[in-house]
């Protein structure tokens, strides 16, 4: 009996981000368009013969894109926003990327979270006149490729559902799902090129299954399908992030060959799903964990699965919970990595590894896998005895809190009354969210002294150096709030983990954000703690230059939490407040050197919310004590801001406000401050910043789209609250488009205040 093994999707970046170099090489003109997509090609080509020799049935194809695969979704369907007017069926690499990145004359398509991950999607524009016609060359050319190579191709393509779904209403107000015939025409179309061409099966992802629908897109499935099915090769239809037991009648008669179920984050869904499940379909069962980086339980999982194998003969397919785009490459590569450690880690290659062992320990017995389910074995007892994951102070410290230690002494209207005193800003005070450009010899600077090459001294001073630029630059241009600009940081987590306990660090442990932007999570293995002070140095240099006030830079405990690989042995907010106060130690020592502002950064708090909204209020409660708990018992004068980027908070806005920050920088030039229409309706109470400019695209903006926005905020947020900044921070941009973009804010700031002051 033969239990198929298959993948949702694979890392495209590469095992050494070769994908990011070559991109980022086409960007800079070092590179042409032909040699990047050959460049890409062989990329792609490499992972599929990587997968077949694993072991790997069906190896998936069009999961590889050059920036994003909800992108490439539309662009399948002919969905390209008319205000760019480009022609879809004639649509360049250039054009692409400019979608993805914006032109002189468009800024590029909104950004957000793929669903609870770190990775950012782009955002479908949907018009009422939206129009669809299938373009499948691009995918049909990457069958054939993976055919050319042996391997059985299984197409991947955003669901129908999900793609309409996951885009935003543009112009006059519509209902979305009245765009859902043209949209599954399109589809019909695609899946008969698919059908044509010979392939056996495709995959249907419809993450939004795992969410709280609501009736008229839940009822719009199954007339979707019948529809598609006829046309279609095999559909496989996925979900995955979350249980979907509650659509488990509905989904088993749906009109498709075969159901994927992420048995890792809803293990309990199984049991509605396996009895009585159709005799005609295939079950796959995602077990292995596409999210996290820890060893399966090889043994528990062949138990959990016998009966399922038993029942559903070879009709049962064995896969991860989700694509692995979320996953490092290969954990092979970690030669510096503590041995113990590394023993307890499953990095994408290892995790197909892992599919091979389950399918052939079904198929032969347990004695055909002995050696593999003794090393699982003995990995899982390791972790689990081992000293280095536990450590009594902290636990006694999370006990001995007080209770209230969470709040601030006073309200925050006599907090702000505190901060003015001694801040003096004007209205419509402007500042930054934290880093500066890193530039090639910041780079070269950080990376000899990992080396050891650089002295540490040496280091220090040319460290000193570029803060004394960013700070001297930023007086120049006339901002009121300054930042240290992050020189010594190489990225906002790692940075900080790196000089915690109870966190590890990989050499290339990398996972796609977006685009070219690649991340490499730390390792939470242990309790976590502060050893010693991580930042107050620079920031006390920083604010010895200037007379006007530098704020400290954090990240946040819920962002460390949820950008980070977490250790899967204790509930996940109690690791939180573990993180929360080895900050607030960070906190006090910032305020006790006289950094009076401090920013504790949370981009990842919507993030992480729960897809489902029954489980919402119990993660907003622990993730905002968190938060609060980083900053507590700092004086009232001390100003606390946030921030957050690229997600939809109008849901959540009383939990956000629970966070009591004294200012909340957001991103919205993207969305041209649609977000503050929730700010505005909720009466937020503290201060805000929303975003004037997209730093994540090389556009300058103009001072008349700066001011158009700007004025936009000033419907909503009164002029006493309403701060002024770009959308995130400015590490990925060049000195030259930084300085004028904010020559632009900050004259218009000025001019803002001009008209104000006539107005009053």
């Amino acid at each position: 009996m033969s239990h198929r093994t298959h993948l949702l999707g694979f890392p495209r970046i590469g095992a050494k981000r070769e994908l990011k170099a070559l991109l980022e090489s086409h960007w800079k003109h070092e590179l042409d368009e032909a040699a990047l997509l050959q460049g890409a090609k062989a990329l792609r080509q490499k992972h599929w013969l990587l997968q077949k020799g694993a072991g790997v049935a069906l190896s998936p194809v069009g999961d590889f894109s050059l920036y994003d695969h909800v992108l490439d979704a539309q662009l399948l369907v002919g969905a390209v926003p008319p205000r760019f007017g480009f022609d879809a069926a004639a649509l360049t690499t250039a054009q692409y990327f400019e979608l993805a990145r914006g032109n002189r004359d468009q800024p590029a398509l909104e950004m957000t979270k793929w669903f609870d991950t770190n990775y950012h999607y782009l955002v479908p524009e949907w018009q009422a006149d939206t129009a669809f016609a299938a373009q499948p060359q691009r995918l049909l050319a990457q069958v054939r490729e993976a055919r050319a190579l042996g391997m059985a191709a299984k197409p991947v393509l955003l669901g129908p559902l999900s793609l309409l779904w996951l885009g935003k209403a543009k112009g006059a107000a519509f209902d979305k799902l009245a765009l859902l015939p043209g949209l599954i025409a399109a589809y019909r179309e695609l899946l008969a090129a698919l059908r044509a061409e010979g392939v056996e099966w495709t995959q249907l992802d419809e993450p939004i299954l795992a969410l709280d629908l609501a009736p008229a897109w839940r009822d719009a499935f199954a007339p979707a399908y019948a529809e598609l099915s006829p046309h279609a090769p095999k559909l496989l239809l996925a979900t995955y992030f979350g249980g979907v037991a509650e659509h488990a009648a509905w989904l088993k008669a749906l009109p498709v060959a075969g159901l994927h179920l992420d048995l890792v984050r809803a293990p309990e869904q199984l049991d509605a799903f396996a009895p009585g499940y159709p005799a005609d379909k295939v079950l796959s069962a995602g077990v292995i964990d596409g999210r996290n980086i820890w060893r399966a339980d090889l043994s528990a999982l062949l138990q959990r699965l016998a009966p399922l194998a038993e029942q559903l003969g070879d009709r049962l397919w064995l896969a991860p919970s989700c694509s692995l785009l979320h996953c490092p490459f290969d954990a092979a590569a970690e030669t510096a990595l503590d041995a113990e450690l590394k023993n307890w880690l499953a990095f994408a290659v290892q995790k197909l590894n892992e599919l091979n062992t389950l399918q052939r320990g079904l198929a032969q017995g347990r004695a055909a896998i002995a050696s593999e389910l003794a090393g699982s074995d003995f990995a899982r007892e390791q972790r689990r005895a081992s000293p280095r994951s536990h450590d009594p102070a902290v636990a006694r410290r999370l006990a001995e809190l007080p209770e209230h230690a969470d709040r601030r002494a006073s309200a925050y209207p006599i907090r702000a009354e505190k901060q003015q005193a001694w801040l003096k800003l004007p209205p419509l005070p402007t500042t930054t969210i934290g880093s500066f450009p890193q530039t090639p010899a910041i780079r070269a600077s950080r990376a000899a002294f990992k080396k050891g090459e650089l002295a540490a001294a040496d280091y220090q001073a040319a460290m000193e150096q570029e803060i004394e630029l960013a700070i001297r630059r930023q007086e120049a241009l006339g901002l009121d709030v300054l930042v240290h600009g992050e020189a010594e940081r190489n990225d906002m987590v790692e940075y900080f983990g790196e000089q915690l306990a109870g966190f590890a660090f990989t050499q290339g442990g990398w996972v796609q954000s977006y685009g070219s932007r690649c991340v490499k999570p730390p390792l939470i293995y242990g309790d976590v703690s502060r050893p010693a002070a991580m930042t107050v140095s620079w920031a006390r240099y920083a604010q010895s230059l200037s007379a006007k006030p530098v704020k400290g830079m954090l990240t946040g405990p819920v962002t460390i939490l949820q950008w980070s690989f977490v250790r899967d042995d204790l509930p996940r907010s109690e690791v939180c407040r573990q993180i929360a106060l080895a900050l607030n130690d960070e906190v006090r020592d910032l305020e006790a050197a006289g950094i009076r502002v401090i920013q504790i950064d949370e981009p990842a708090i919507r993030e992480g919310l729960p897809l489902k909204r029954g489980q919402r209020d119990g993660y907003l409660a622990w993730a905002g004590e968190a938060f609060r708990l980083s900053s507590h018992g700092v004086d009232d004068a001390t100003q606390i801001h946030t921030h957050m980027c690229y997600s939809e908070f109008g849901d959540i806005l009383p939990a956000i406000a629970a966070l009591d920050a004294d200012v909340i920088t957001i991103e919205t030039s993207r969305s041209d401050m649609a977000l503050l229409a929730d700010f505005g309706r909720f009466h937020y109470p503290n201060a805000i910043g929303p975003g004037v400019y997209d730093i994540h695209s090389p556009r300058v903006p103009t001072a008349q789209e700066i001011r158009a926005l700007l004025r936009k905020a000033l419907q909503v947020i009164p002029a006493e609250r309403l701060w002024i900044n770009p959308d995130c921070g400015l590490k990925t941009r060049g000195w030259p488009e930084v300085e004028a973009a904010l020559a632009a804010m900050v004259a218009v700031g000025r001019e803002l205040r001009q008209t104000l002051a006539h107005t009053a």
